[in-house]
C-alpha cells in the first residue's frame, strides 16, 4: 500500500511538474488597439470605450499598443492624419504585435480603419468588436450607433483587401463574458497564424516506401511560407556510430528518457541508443533552426539501428516541439497548429477502427509516439506490430496506454498539387472511457456525425493520419486557415455535424 501510495505521489509530482511547465511556456500576447471614432457622434464614448478595451485586455494578460490621448483626440482614430500616427506607432512595434483589435465604442470612421490597417502593413489577424446600445440611453447624447458602425468598418476592409474575424455576437460590451472568449479564441488565432508563417520543419530520412499517403509538396508549403529541412537517415546513423557511450549529451538524454517514462525490462543497451539518437536530434534540430519534425521509422530504423524512436518523439511532442512518425510533414502540421492554438501538447492517430456498432465512436490508435500527456499511465515497451518481422529485440522504445479521457479537437492539412495550394480539416470531439483491450496507445474517441466526416475525409481523398489535442481549440484553427492563410478548410466543429 505504502509503495503505491508513494508511485501515485511521484505520478502526481511529474504531473504538476509538466503542467508548470507548460504554463511557463504560454506566449504572452501583445494586440495593437484601434479605437474607432467619429465626430458627429458622441465621442466622449471613444474615450470611455478605449478605457474599457485596454481595461479588459489587460485583465485578459494582453499588452496593448494604442495611441495615447495626447496623441490623438481620446486616443482614437477618425481622421487621416490621426490613421497616419497610429500606423507609424504599430509600424514601430511590428515585431511584437501579435493581432490587431478594432473598437467601436460609437459608429467610427470606417475610412480611418482601414487606413490605418493598410498604413501599418503588419499582416497580422484582426478582430472587430462593436459595443451595443442601452435602450435607455438612445437620446443624441448617447447614442453609439457601433451595430451599424460595424457594417461600414468591415465593407471597408473588404474592399481594401484587408482580412478580418468578428466577435461571436454583432454587438458585444469589453467587460462581457462573451468578449472575454471571444479573444481567447482570438489570440488562438493570432498564434496559428503567426506561428505557421515561417515555420521550419524537420524531415528525417525518406517516406516510407509502403506509405504514399503520406506524399506532400515541399514547393507549396514553401510557398506558404513553410520551409522543410531534410536529413538523411544514413547521416544520422553516420553521426550516432562515432558517439561515445560516456559522450555527456548522450548521458544526459539517457536520464532525461529513464526520468520521462517507465523503463522497466527495456535492456539499457536499447537505451543507450536512444539516447544517442536523442542527442543526435537534438543537435540537429537546435543547429538549423527547427520547430517541429517528423521522423522515419518503418522498418529502417529498427533494422539498422535497433531501437524505435516513438519515446524520444514522444518527449518532444510533450514538450511542445511536436514531432510525427513515418515523414507526415502535413501531420506534424497539423500538429503544431493545434499545439499553438491551444498552448498544449498534441498526437498525431490513426483514425483505426470501429467501435463496436456505435456510429459516433471510433478507435484512434498509434504504435505509439504520443505525448505523456495523453495517457492515462504510461509505460515504455516493444513495438509489438512489427517485432515479428525485425525481432523484438530492435523494437524496444514505445510508449505504450491508454488515452485518457476528456474534451478533443482534431485537424488535418494536405498539399493539394493538382490544384496548387493547401486543404485540411477540423472539428471537435471527445476521448471517452470506454473499455479497450489492445496494445500501443490507443483511445475511443466520440465525434458528432462521425459517418458524415469519414466520408468526407475519403471522398476527399485525405490521409488517415489526424492531429489531435486535449481542448477545443478547432475553430481557432479553421479560422486561422482559412481566412488568414487562406486554405481551403471544412469545418466539422458546428452543431450540424
Amino acid at each position: 500500500m505504502a509503495s503505491t501510495i508513494g508511485q501515485g505521489r511521484a505520478a502526481a509530482k511529474e504531473t504538476s511538474a509538466a503542467l508548470e511547465l507548460i504554463m511557463a511556456s504560454k506566449k504572452k500576447m501583445t494586440m495593437g488597439l484601434i479605437v474607432g471614432n467619429r465626430g458627429f457622434f458622441p465621442d466622449h464614448l471613444a474615450k470611455s470605450g478605449r478605457e474599457e478595451m485596454v481595461l479588459a485586455l489587460q485583465k485578459a494578460g494582453v499588452d496593448v499598443v494604442a495611441l495615447t490621448p495626447e496623441q490623438s483626440k481620446y486616443g482614437a482614430v477618425e481622421t487621416h492624419d490621426e490613421a497616419k500616427r497610429c500606423a507609424e506607432l504599430f509600424r514601430s512595434q511590428a515585431g511584437v504585435i501579435d493581432g490587431v483589435i478594432v473598437t467601436l465604442p460609437n459608429f467610427g470612421d470606417e475610412r480611418a480603419i482601414a487606413d490605418t490597417l493598410r498604413l501599418a502593413r503588419l499582416d497580422v489577424p484582426v478582430l472587430v468588436q462593436a459595443t451595443p446600445d442601452t435602450p435607455s440611453k438612445m437620446a443624441i447624447t448617447h447614442r453609439r450607433d457601433s451595430f451599424c458602425g460595424k457594417m461600414s468598418a468591415c465593407n471597408n476592409l473588404r474592399q481594401y483587401g484587408i482580412p478580418y474575424s468578428l466577435t461571436t455576437l454583432h454587438t458585444e460590451t469589453p467587460d462581457s463574458p462573451e468578449f472575454a472568449k471571444d479573444l481567447e479564441w482570438f489570440a488562438a488565432v493570432c498564434r496559428v497564424v503567426n506561428g505557421l508563417r515561417g515555420l521550419r520543419i524537420g524531415a528525417l530520412g525518406a517516406r516510407p516506401t509502403a506509405f504514399n499517403t503520406v506524399r506532400y509538396s515541399e514547393k507549396l508549403l514553401e510557398a506558404n511560407g513553410i520551409s522543410v529541412e531534410t536529413l538523411d537517415l544514413s547521416e544520422v546513423l553516420g553521426r550516432i556510430s562515432r558517439i561515445k557511450d560516456d559522450h555527456p549529451a548522450t548521458i544526459q538524454k539517457l536520464e532525461a528518457i529513464q526520468k520521462y517514462v517507465s523503463t522497466t525490462d527495456i535492456p539499457r543497451a536499447a537505451l543507450l541508443k536512444m539516447a544517442k539518437l536523442g542527442a543526435v536530434i537534438d543537435e540537429w534540430m537546435k543547429a538549423t533552426n527547427l520547430q517541429i519534425s517528423a521522423v522515419q521509422c518503418w522498418t529502417s530504423l529498427e533494422e539498422n539501428l535497433g531501437v524505435v524512436p516513438c519515446t524520444l518523439m514522444s518527449m518532444m511532442s510533450d514538450s511542445l516541439l511536436s514531432s510525427a512518425c513515418e515523414v507526415d510533414v502535413c501531420g506534424v502540421l497539423g500538429m503544431h497548429a493545434l499545439q499553438l492554438a491551444s498552448e498544449t501538447p498534441s498526437a498525431l492517430l490513426d483514425w483505426n477502427n470501429n467501435y463496436g456498432s456505435n456510429l459516433n465512436k471510433a478507435v484512434c490508435f498509434h504504435c505509439s509516439n504520443l505525448p505523456k500527456h495523453f495517457f492515462r499511465e504510461v509505460k515504455m515497451d516493444y513495438q509489438a506490430i512489427i517485432a515479428g518481422t525485425v525481432g523484438k529485440e530492435n523494437t524496444f522504445g514505445t510508449c505504450t496506454g491508454l488515452v485518457k479521457s476528456g474534451p478533443m479537437c482534431f485537424a488535418r492539412f494536405s498539399t493539394d498539387d493538382a490544384n496548387g495550394t493547401i486543404r485540411g480539416y477540423t472539428g471537435i470531439g471527445r476521448f471517452t472511457d470506454d473499455p479497450l483491450d489492445t496494445f500501443g496507445g490507443a483511445g475511443v474517441v466520440e465525434i458528432l456525425g462521425l459517418q458524415k466526416l469519414l466520408r468526407y475525409i475519403c471522398e476527399n481523398g485525405f490521409e488517415h493520419h489526424v492531429a489531435a489535442n486535449f481542448s477545443s481549440v478547432a475553430p481557432a484553427v479553421h479560422e486561422a486557415a482559412s481566412r488568414y492563410l487562406h486554405w481551403q478548410m471544412y469545418d466539422h466543429s458546428g452543431s450540424e455535424c
